[in-house]
């Protein structure tokens, strides 16, 4: 990302993806403002898919649509469009960049990936952190596309570059709108006011006016809301540390039904669970006495550290509860597949309690049936 102009925000996906639709949907219309160069960065394959009809329609009205994708070497781009392989390790991986420029109208988004979680996030892929910046300025839009031309010349074909670069001399023979300024000062308060009113839409499966610990369990469904089943993601770009959690009760432990306190206990219980979790985690009652913790943009490390808290904070319920002697097992798994691998921690989980093993990692669990 450059270092000159605007400077960068840290920006929710949610809140970013209502600039590129618009820049996209100002690319596709019908104007008569000369020629039109496109240039998108979409990270991975499946967030292209989801635009791609768009795409196609950006690539029929644009002199240049560039496209760039990691590992994007067996993807067709639309008819007309230019697709460029960006390997793991460039710099541009990270970047999700929508750009279109006409001699009078320049759109631009610049999102650099910060492999983060937003600690209100509805769910994880809409909770996705960036270092961004966008602008409805022409030259701003100028400046983007040059930046990529230049960084991207080597692997555009030379149809490409000359069609980027007659755009660019059609641009500089123009001087900017003397309106641009007011068009994005409006842009931003419809932008800021959308992103307002999508934060009052409450996430399913959880109470946020409850103020007791047992709001931060979520039930399946509220799992499935939270990680994005029904929504696209995206393996490769964002780490999520799993941690499957059995609360079983050691043999010889007192019969439940004579203890005294059992609702104080599983509150205690809930409370040893949500402690771990950072702002940005959610804990996940699978079963009884089975949970899974989701914790987004975590190592390894760091989850096996809250493993072993767990442990930790269980066992010293025994001096609140002297007759409750829990056995914990945990498995811990970091992934940046999706989906998730919930299976096959749950299934580690069970091999972990037959074994008898305190905190094992999916890697050292045998694989599914």
């Amino acid at each position: 990302m450059r270092q000159s102009g605007p400077v960068p925000e840290q920006l929710s996906k949610r809140s970013l993806v209502t600039v590129s639709h618009a820049i996209e949907r100002a690319a596709s219309a019908t104007a008569e403002d000369g020629p039109l160069v496109v240039f998108a960065l979409f990270q991975r394959l499946p967030y292209f898919d989801r635009e791609r009809r768009r795409y196609e329609r950006i690539a029929a009205r644009a002199a240049a649509t560039v496209v760039g994708l990691v590992g994007a070497d067996p993807v067709l781009p639309p008819p007309g469009a230019y697709a460029v392989s960006l390997d793991e390790s460039d710099d541009l991986a990270r970047e999700w960049t929508v750009v279109a420029l006409t001699p009078r109208f320049g759109g631009v988004l610049v999102a650099r990936d910060r492999v983060e979680v937003a600690s209100d996030a509805s769910t994880v892929e809409s909770g996705r952190l960036f270092d961004a910046w966008w602008s409805l300025r022409r030259d701003e839009a100028l400046h983007e596309v040059l930046r990529l031309r230049e960084v991207l010349a080597d692997r555009l074909p030379a149809d490409a570059r000359a069609a980027v670069d007659e755009t660019v001399r059609r641009v500089r023979d123009l001087p900017a709108a003397p309106g641009e300024a007011r068009v994005d000062a409006a842009a931003r308060l419809l932008a800021g006011r959308a992103d307002r009113a999508y934060r009052t839409v409450p996430t399913p499966g959880r109470r946020p006016d409850a103020a007791d610990e047992s709001v931060r369990i979520l039930d399946e469904a509220g799992m499935a809301h939270w990680i994005g089943a029904d929504a696209v993601t995206a393996s490769g770009v964002l780490p999520v540390a799993l941690i499957g959690v059995s609360l079983g009760e050691s043999a010889g432990a007192a019969d439940r039904v004579v203890r005294r306190g059992a609702a104080r206990e599983a509150q205690a219980v809930l409370g040893v669970l949500t402690g771990v979790l950072g702002p940005a985690d959610r804990a996940v009652r699978l079963a009884d006495r089975e949970y899974l913790l989701i914790l987004p943009a975590r190592s390894e490390e760091e989850a096996v550290a809250a493993a072993q808290r767990l442990h930790e904070s269980v066992a010293g319920q025994t001096r609140s509860y002297p007759f409750v002697s829990f056995a914990v097992h945990t498995v811990v798994a970091v992934t940046a597949r999706r989906p998730l691998p919930v299976a096959e921690v749950r299934q580690a989980l069970r091999w972990a309690v037959r074994e008898d093993v305190p905190v094992a990692t999916l890697a050292a669990a045998p694989p599914m049936d």
